[in-house]
């Protein structure tokens, strides 16, 4: 498809400067399809997922029809989810830039419906809404239709899923005729064909092509696994990528929940997203996310709509999507903005026939691969490890460290091997006993409870530092392990908090630990280490 520049498309010049600033210049597909089409006034029936570019490919559009000088609400948009009318409003809002005495509102439940109504009688040109509280304001005339000459329906096929086609059929009752009505959909079941055939008025349709859906610099492969060790698999996969950023998508909120308590007890930051959270919560869950204090998002394809963050380095789907469209839409959360990026699939038994059609569906090859053993993901961790020290080895002055070192070396008859395969364990934590040991991983330490010691065994200790100092689990062990000279596999749960860690361990060596612990630091941080009052 022919490139088009946003000049090319007639819009005024706040907008095109927003735009600007933005740093875009040339149209994706579906915007340089449907911009003209909205500018001429014509209902359009759009098919595009998210990261295709269709929240700017209705909303420049939309600007530029939208009177400044009036303060009627003049437009509004039906959103599934209230992180999607986040984002969607955010958007407008940076378009709309240039453009004095726009006002754009979010509405949604969960956030004070007084809050909301304030910011209506002030003057509100364009409303970004769940179906659900935009009902609200109507009951409560406190949104009024009677000036609206545009209605936008975003991701028609999540609100259908959602149940939420009535209250959809209700608001665009109420609307005038005399309007613009824009539909955008990721799938177009026959439930959305009859919406736009009874709401819609000679609708041009617009979309992006199957292949443009996908994208080309991700890797994608698959295991096959058992469903009882889809976990294991997932961690093995985590230790040995390290990506800084996941996604990892369930079918099921039942699923998400108990996956995220079972990465959480290995150690992991981890969190969950679905459609049974309180709002507060996802709200806090997504921000965590956006700001990289939660590394691993699990989630279901509904609340994960809405998510916006470029620097996710893989995608994993825990379960197979049963939509080839869907697995289209996961596996884009990766690989943005130019950037790599990794895609892994869990197969189980049949669904090997699921995964051909998409392959079939995306036009693409999905690549097998043996799970990862132990060893594989210890050996991929000291050539991290080892790749780490050649930076640091060109990159810093290290003649003072060497000194040290020389001097270690001659007082205590080390070899400067022996010295070095010794920071190499202390960096590696008990992983370094693993590749020499082969011990079946259902022995290994899994950053979770210890299946060695019963509870009466063990003393919990409190440590007043955690994740607020950007520690891992894996930390504290290695820091315990290397300091008081126990092996990291007598070592038992490691529960860390924000602000400070619990850890248990024999009681017949807390002294030694307490002992050893007193004037060390761990990842440079300085800590108190004491019994723990509950004991």
């Amino acid at each position: 498809m022919e490139t088009i520049r946003f000049d090319e498309l007639e819009l005024s010049a706040p907008i095109l400067r927003a735009v600007a600033d933005m740093g875009f210049e040339a149209a994706s597909p579906i915007q340089a399809q449907a911009i003209p089409v909205q500018l001429e006034g014509n209902d359009i029936i759009g098919q595009a997922q998210t990261g295709t570019g269709k929240t700017a490919a209705f909303g420049i559009p939309l600007l530029q029809k939208i009177n400044p000088k009036s303060k009627k609400l003049q437009a509004i948009v039906l959103c599934p989810t209230r992180e999607l009318a986040i984002q969607v409003a955010e958007e407008i809002r940076k378009l709309a830039k240039y453009m004095h005495g726009i006002k754009v509102l979010p509405i949604y439940g969960g956030q004070d419906i007084v809050k909301q109504i304030r910011s209506l009688k002030s003057g509100v040109q364009i409303v970004i809404g769940t179906p659900g509280r935009v009902m609200d304001h109507m009951r409560r005339k406190t949104v009024k239709m009677d000036q609206i000459h545009t209605v936008i329906l975003d991701e028609a096929d999540e609100m259908l899923n959602m149940g939420f086609i009535e209250d959809i059929e209700t608001i665009l009752q109420e609307v005038p005729q005399e309007r613009q009505t824009i539909l955008f959909s990721a799938t177009m079941p026959q439930e959305i064909q009859e919406i736009a055939k009874k709401f819609q008025n000679n609708p041009v349709s617009v979309k992006v092509l199957k292949k443009e859906l996908t994208v080309p610099k991700i890797e994608q492969y698959y295991y096959i696994v058992h469903p009882k060790s889809k976990q294991e698999v997932l961690s093995r996969l985590l230790d040995m990528y390290n990506p800084k950023r996941s996604l990892v998508f369930c079918n099921t909120k039942r699923q998400v929940d108990e996956l995220v308590e079972g990465l959480q007890g290995r150690g992991y930051f981890a969190e969950g997203l679905h459609g049974d959270m309180k709002q507060s919560l996802r709200d806090r869950v997504m921000n965590g996310f956006r700001n990289g204090k939660t590394e691993i998002l699990v989630a279901t394809d509904v609340a994960a709509r809405g998510i916006d963050v470029d620097d996710v380095e893989a995608v994993f789907n825990y379960d197979i999507p049963q939509d080839e469209e869907y697995y289209v839409h996961r596996i884009g959360r990766t690989g943005r903005a130019g950037r790599d990026g990794l895609a892994f699939n869990f197969i189980v038994g049949r669904e090997i026939y699921k995964l051909k059609d998409i392959q079939r569906y995306c036009k693409t090859k999905i690549k097998e691969r043996q799970i990862p053993s132990v060893n594989d993901v210890t050996k991929i961790k000291i050539d991290n490890v080892l790749s780490q020290m050649d930076k640091i080895i060109e990159e810093v002055d290290l003649s003072k460290l060497i000194e040290a070192i020389e001097k270690k070396v001659n007082e205590e008859e080390y070899s400067s091997l022996e010295l070095s395969a010794a920071f190499l364990k202390m960096a590696l934590g008990e992983e370094a006993e693993e590749i020499e040991e082969c011990m079946p991983a259902e022995q290994k330490y899994r950053r979770g409870r210890s299946k060695d010691y019963s509870s009466s065994g063990m003393v919990r200790l409190f440590i007043n530092i955690g994740k607020k100092q950007n520690l891992r689990p894996g930390d504290i062990l290695g820091a315990i392990a290397g300091e008081s000279g126990l092996p990291g596999k007598m070592i038992g749960s490691i529960d860390m908090y924000d602000r400070y860690t619990f850890v248990d361990v024999p009681r017949e060596y807390v002294s030694d630990i307490l002992n050893a612990m007193k004037n060390c630091k761990i990842k440079g941080n300085s800590f108190n280490i004491s019994r723990s009052k509950k004991n």
